[in-house]
């Protein structure tokens, strides 16, 4: 094969070409095939591969529209190199309305999977030969778990430079330095020398306006910054704070939670986020923050059981700047949105 071919799912994508491809997987009881929609499209010149994926938990579906409208920007008709787009890798949990596949098993802790193994170990091993084998650089997009939501911020092993670099171009305020799981698309990446990065950001089953639009902005600046796109003349750079340390707060007692304090707000140490109540009302249990931090995930449904995460709390050198500048980029997604 010339170095000017590239093959996906037995398609042959050339230069200056734009393919949509279904990535056979498998099939449903009444013999329905089911596949993985990809579209590539191939600048003229040559250039970085990029991946760009959503939906590995089925029902995490922001990343579906966010990719969406990537493909839909006219500035990729002067992409150097390749971009692969996979908006639903998941498609049994997709159509399902699941975070899991028909198995049970989590595809995110399934990687890089194998062709003679279970459901998810399968779907796990296309995915690993047919798009991350064949790209240079890698954006996974998810939001929070079922009833939970999470503050947009990107995912990322720091300790690799070229990942951090890209941590930082995506251009989300709050970066969590994020330790490797087994099994994960990230451990299976990095395994095979390719910057990933994960973005996390809202609700399970929800579309979030303004999540989508930095998650769109960000992609579109990864691009940039790996030479896919054309820099912009006087491009804006945000400010963006690692947080080295996190942690789950989680329900002393069952009963009903209220929040006191929501998503992005700077809380200080032994400051009270929440109450636990019986059905009555009566106060059963305080939740207080550990240290000073930023919330960056939170528990939506209020029916708790004791042991619940309920806050997740993320620590920074300076958390008031964390903060303010959380409270510009929603501002500047807002005043997008109404413009």
């Amino acid at each position: 094969m010339k170095a000017s071919d590239f093959k996906i799912g037995g398609v042959f994508i050339k230069r200056g070409e734009r393919k949509k491809i279904q990535l056979a997987v498998s099939n449903l009881y009444d013999g329905t095939d089911l596949s993985i929609p990809v579209e590539v499209i191939r600048g003229k010149e040559a250039g970085p591969v990029l991946f760009i994926s959503a939906a590995i938990h089925g029902d995490e579906i922001n990343g579906t529209e966010v990719i969406s409208r990537i493909l839909r920007n006219k500035s990729l008709k002067k992409l150097k190199g390749t971009l692969i787009a996979v908006p639903v890798v998941n498609v049994f949990g997709f159509n399902m309305l699941s975070r899991y596949l028909p198995d049970r098993r989590d595809l995110n802790r399934s990687f890089p999977g194998s062709k003679n193994g279970s459901l998810a170990s399968r779907l796990a091993n296309i995915f690993m030969n047919e798009i991350v084998k064949k790209s240079t650089h890698g954006i996974d997009l998810h939001t929070g778990a079922i009833h939970r939501a999470n503050l947009p911020q990107i995912r990322a092993y720091m300790d690799n430079p070229e990942t951090k670099r890209l941590a930082f171009e995506f251009g989300v305020p709050v970066v969590l330095n994020s330790d490797i799981r087994d099994g994960s698309l990230r451990e299976a990446a990095r395994r095979k020398n390719i910057p990933m990065l994960l973005f996390e950001g809202g609700e399970a089953l929800r579309f979030d306006e303004k999540i989508i639009r930095m998650a769109v902005h960000g992609c579109f600046s990864v691009m940039r910054s790996i030479g896919m796109l054309k820099k912009k003349k006087e491009a804006e750079r945000r400010e963006v704070f690692i947080s080295w340390e996190s942690q789950w707060l989680r329900s002393p007692v069952s009963g009903l939670v209220r929040t006191i304090k929501d998503i992005g707000t700077h809380i200080k140490e032994d400051e009270l986020i929440g109450v636990i109540t019986d059905p009555f009302g009566k106060p059963r249990g305080l939740v207080k923050s550990p240290f000073e931090g930023i919330i960056i995930g939170q528990l939506k449904l209020p029916l708790v059981n004791s042991g619940d995460a309920l806050f997740h709390i993320a620590s920074f050198h300076n958390t008031r700047k964390v903060q303010k500048s959380i409270r510009q980029i929603e501002q500047d997604m807002f005043q997008c949105f109404y413009d």
